[in-house]
């Protein structure tokens, strides 16, 4: 399954409605751990398709940050059931991404 660009207009489709749990990935273009980060985020969502992924630009979708309280980026999020389960912020191995998605 491909990467899924989040927006405030798609947001509770995509994500508060989705049946299966879905990773948002919150970045930015400027940022370069984003960009250590996003090539392990786009093979997650390559490789299983049992999770949704999802990207939030936060310079396109302040209302959605500021919403979710980001401070620092990149902030992965995973939501189950339309609600927040987990947070990581910072480049984390795939490992970890996994297991926040209990794969």
């Amino acid at each position: 399954m491909s990467v899924i660009e989040i927006t405030a207009e798609n947001f509770e489709s995509e994500v508060l409605r989705s049946t299966k749990p879905v990773l948002l990935d919150f970045w930015a273009v400027w940022c370069m751990p984003c960009k250590m980060l996003s090539p392990v985020v786009d093979e997650i969502a390559e490789e299983y398709d049992s999770v949704k992924v999802g990207k939030v630009n936060v310079d396109e979708q302040r209302e959605l940050a500021m919403k979710f309280g980001i401070r620092s980026i990149p902030t992965l999020l995973v939501f189950r059931s339309g609600q927040q389960s987990d947070m990581s912020v910072g480049v984390q191995p795939k490992e970890q991404i996994l297991d926040m998605l209990g794969l």
